[in-house]
């Protein structure tokens, strides 16, 4: 046998341990679906995210409780307090200036039909207004058949307020309608809120404070 024969025989057998050792690398990149990679990191980078939310709403809502799951804000460090009502989103913000510092879950007026416009119309009026005197830890609209606990005034010195959800003549609360807080409309006029909520308002809201309703 020649020396090239031996040359090449050489290198063939080379080439076969080669490629036996690198097999099993070989098979399990073959098993790799980059497309499946990609998702997994997808989910991996969502539920990072997920985990690094900021908000502190409480979830499922809770009307016993406070909307968020953090202290109420303290307004003597608010240096432009004022309120915003969302009664299309059931929303109720406490601001300073241009940044929210309080979310609320609320319940606003029923939508009805204005049978001058024929345009859906929230019982709430919507507009600038401000907090008034008028508050208290609660009352009953014989009218109504309905009242509620921790009210304040800001419109008509007692006729549409910001107050608990509602309560029934005995004094308990209605849970069919307290159910619907921060989901649905349902008041006469009235901003419903979480005990909690409607009885921070009523100690703390600063009379004047300017409130914008907007439907």
């Amino acid at each position: 046998m020649n020396l090239r024969v031996k040359h090449w025989i050489y290198g063939i057998f080379c080439l076969l341990v080669a490629i036996i050792a690198i097999g099993p690398e070989l098979h399990a990149a073959s098993n790799t679906h980059p497309e499946k990679a990609t998702v997994e990191s997808q989910v991996k980078e969502k539920k990072l995210n997920n985990n690094n939310n900021t908000s502190h709403m409480r979830t499922p809502i809770d009307w016993h409780k406070s909307s968020e799951t953090i202290p109420y804000p303290d307004l003597s460090k608010v240096k432009d307090f004022w309120i915003k009502v969302d009664l299309k989103n059931n929303r109720t913000y406490l601001y300073d200036g241009s940044k929210i510092i309080y979310t609320m879950y609320s319940t606003g007026g029923i939508y009805k039909k204005d049978p001058k416009t024929g345009e859906m119309k929230s019982a709430t009026p919507t507009g600038t207004f401000y907090a008034q005197q008028e508050r208290g830890d609660s009352f009953f609209n014989q009218s109504l058949k309905e009242g509620a606990n921790y009210y304040v005034s800001w419109k008509n010195h007692g006729e549409y307020l910001f107050h608990s959800v509602p309560t029934k003549a005995d004094g308990k609360y209605n849970e069919e309608e307290a159910a619907k807080l921060g989901k649905t409309q349902g008041s006469h006029g009235c901003i419903r809120l979480s005990i909690p909520d409607a009885q921070w308002m009523e100690q703390n809201l600063p009379v004047g404070t300017k409130i914008e309703i907007v439907g």
